[in-house]
């Protein structure tokens, strides 16, 4: 099985943070200033 992928950049867009709805419920995934990712709820 392959698994697809999707760029950071093309998710995060300019701003750097993008919301996602997972079975009803939003979360924020933002980049921090260092280059990581948080989920946040």
């Amino acid at each position: 099985m392959q698994i697809g992928y999707i760029d950071s950049k093309q998710l995060l867009g300019e701003s750097g943070i993008t919301r996602i709805r997972h079975q009803g419920e939003f979360y924020q995934l933002r980049q921090t200033k260092a280059g990581k990712l948080i989920l946040t709820k």
